[in-house]
């Protein structure tokens, strides 16, 4: 299979050497993988216990997920791209809704529902590629990375002031990394954001930064137990309300897809797309069997393949199996989960940052002369920043409208599709519309 082979690592060839990438995928996601059931379980005041059997469940679908995802289960699941998934934060809001009315087997139940739901609409969805050109996807893009910085800094400051050690630190592991892709060759290049968090932890442990008590008290061998909670049940509302979000989760997976495709030169035509989106439907039907959480395609997974330029499907499956490992090992998990939030946050940084640059890049591929392109941007990341800069904003609205508007990336993509379609595909007075000569959709594009 084109780029699933271990000797095209890099140039390098071994399991080791994937191994190594590999881990460094896992490590880049795992916090915001985690933090996920975490919220949720402080939400709906579940005991630690509990709460830790849906980290394991998380890491387990993750795991699997990823690994469908790049390997692919022939031509019905997986776009066959370094992507790595992880526990969506969209779903996490109505899922706690749903637990507090209905109860915790119905918000399993519900997610069942809308991952069958999300499967039958995979193909469909992916048809509306022809409505997603680069005024719309650089402005998604970018409204991701930039919605995510503000969790980095959250990270390294621990939701507090900045304060010398910690902007110190930042700083420190910051500048390794830059150093290191400036002046790195070969592996030492490619391993630079794995080298830096290394560094940097040895760093935070000389500061008295860092805390792995909580290793020893974890368990040696733990399988996530299928439906927990008991029998689900399904109730309509919950599985409307989770619909909803599978369908901003395909919003998301879709402008990484695209954007990947941009980094890898891999062809995102609708039938790979669709193959993506179908792997996150089936994610939402294992995760409500399993008690875990719906997955989508990770930015700053994204953000590491754009900057280390390793592509290799091999490094994102071992990328998975390591995730799944984690999940049936509990005391390798602490381990990963003990890092310093400081230490994690900084390369996260990079990442998202990164992330919000790629969004960028698409940007200035766009023709804004004599056309609305502009205003379209424009306002899109107007609509993306609302609920950045006032997360209460929409406090006051039904489930469905916090869901959906509440979150900076699915209101930047809704605002950026519609004003596409209202300028570019609408009849104008006089005579049919469509997209502006000056700035043509490419072919592979168009519905193939």
């Amino acid at each position: 299979m084109r780029n699933l082979s271990l000797s095209r690592v890099g140039g390098l060839s071994g399991l080791g050497r994937a191994g190594i990438f590999g881990a460094q995928h896992v490590i880049v996601m795992y916090t915001g993988c985690v933090t996920v059931p975490l919220v949720f379980g402080a939400a709906l005041d579940l005991d630690k216990r509990t709460v830790g059997l849906l980290v394991n469940a998380d890491l387990l679908i993750a795991g699997i997920i990823t690994i469908i995802q790049a390997a692919g289960v022939g031509k019905v699941l997986g776009a066959r791209m370094p992507v790595v998934a992880g526990a969506s934060f969209t779903a996490v809001t109505p899922m706690i809704m749903i637990g507090q009315e209905y109860g915790l087997n119905a918000v399993y139940g519900s997610m069942i529902g809308a991952g069958v739901f999300a499967v039958l609409m995979a193909v469909p969805f992916s048809k509306l590629l022809r409505y997603f050109p680069p005024a719309v996807r650089g402005a998604a893009v970018t409204m991701i990375g930039l919605s995510l910085i503000g969790k980095a800094v959250s990270m390294i400051f621990d939701d507090g002031p900045a304060d010398g050690s910690r902007l110190s630190l930042a700083l420190g592991i910051i500048i390794i990394v830059v150093a290191l892709m400036r002046y790195g060759r070969g592996f030492v290049r490619q391993a630079a954001v794995l080298i830096a968090l290394v560094l940097g932890t040895i760093a935070a442990a000389a500061m008295s930064l860092t805390d792995f008590s909580g290793v020893g008290g974890a368990a040696w061998f733990g399988i996530p137990e299928p439906f927990l909670f008991g029998a689900p049940s399904f109730p309509l509302a919950g599985i409307i309300s989770m619909s909803i979000v599978m369908m901003v989760i395909f919003i998301e997976s879709t402008a990484y897809m695209m954007a990947i495709s941009e980094t890898t030169g891999i062809d995102a035509d609708p039938p790979r797309i669709a193959r993506g989106l179908a792997a996150d439907g089936v994610s939402a039907v294992l995760a409500g069997a399993w008690t875990s959480f719906p997955d989508t395609i990770f930015a700053q997974n994204v953000s590491l393949v754009r900057i280390t330029r390793i592509t290799s499907r091999a490094v994102v499956v071992m990328a998975g199996a390591i995730l799944i490992v984690l999940a049936v090992i509990p005391k390798l998990g602490e381990t990963i989960a003990s890092l310093p939030g400081a230490v994690i946050g900084s390369v996260s940084l990079v990442m998202f940052a990164t992330v919000a640059g790629t969004g960028i890049s698409t940007l200035s591929k766009v023709d804004y002369r004599d056309n609305d392109n502009l205003l379209i941007v424009s306002l899109a990341l107007g609509a993306g920043m609302i609920p950045v800069v006032s997360k209460d904003v929409y406090s006051n609205f039904p489930a469905e409208v916090q869901i959906i508007f509440g979150n900076a990336i699915s209101s930047a993509v809704i605002v950026a599709f519609v004003l596409n379609i209202f300028f570019h595909h609408l009849p104008r007075r006089g005579g049919p519309s469509g997209p502006p000569t000056s700035d043509p959709i490419p072919d592979k594009e168009v519905v193939a």
